[in-house]
């Protein structure tokens, strides 16, 4: 995940400076320019539209064996519908955590990009945005509810730098459960001691972190610029 271009947010800089200097998470990795700390997204899709065109579209810009992944995608959502959530966060997890790990800018030519899941699987490969934006609409497409989900930005500690993982909560007031590239083991939030919450996202709307916990929703009406993006890109077919 590269570093990527501050947002524009008006007064609110010194503020969310303070927020990160308390949480001792400058520390040289820029994680500010990571964050637009007041925002509203708009909701995401619920459906994976698969076609035939699609799949031609693939095969003509990624090759045979592309296709065959995103192929292979449709086919595990389609055995995992009306399955138990678990069994539904085990098989995509798993299923996703297969692809490499690429960086962005030896991958897209682009500090930061966030690709669609058809183009991470049929690139074969992105870092960890990529990772967690596929498990999220692919559980998203299975009828996992937007509420349950939040893309989360989180400090690997070991790593000292900035990853994003997918949580999800079984229920409102629960622990939530975390879906990583790093660590291929589902495990409660509460036993990933290497990682450090900041921020977390979904459809709905933004929530500054707290540890464990769903933490504070925060509304503004800014734009986040990548995932309005990215929505758009998945819409349109790709």
């Amino acid at each position: 995940m590269g570093l990527c271009r501050p947002f524009v947010v008006k007064d609110t800089i010194n503020s969310i400076q303070i927020f990160f200097n308390r949480m001792r998470l400058i520390n040289g990795l820029k994680l500010l320019c990571l964050i637009a700390p007041f925002i509203v997204l708009k909701q995401t899709l619920s459906e994976i539209k698969f076609s035939e065109k699609l799949f031609a579209d693939v095969h003509a810009k990624y090759g045979s064996e592309a296709e065959i992944r995103v192929r292979d995608w449709q086919q595990l959502l389609e055995e995992n519908k009306g399955k138990a959530p678990e069994d539904q966060l085990f098989e995509v997890n798993n299923f996703l955590n297969q692809t490499p790990f690429v960086d962005d800018i030896e991958h897209w030519g682009k500090t930061d990009y966030w690709a669609t899941p058809v183009e991470f699987l049929a690139s074969n490969g992105g870092d960890c945005e990529d990772f967690t934006i596929a498990k999220y609409f692919s559980l998203r497409s299975l009828g996992i509810p937007d509420s349950k989900m939040r893309l989360m930005y989180v400090k690997a500690l070991r790593l000292n730098q900035a990853h994003m993982v997918l949580a999800y909560f079984p229920t409102p007031d629960a622990v939530p459960l975390v879906l990583d590239n790093i660590n291929p083991r589902i495990l409660p939030a509460n036993q990933r001691r290497d990682l450090l919450p900041v921020y977390s996202f979904n459809g709905d709307g933004l929530w500054l972190a707290k540890a464990q916990g769903r933490g504070k929703q925060l509304r503004s009406d800014q734009k986040h610029s990548l995932w309005e993006d990215l929505t758009a890109r998945i819409e349109h077919g790709f």
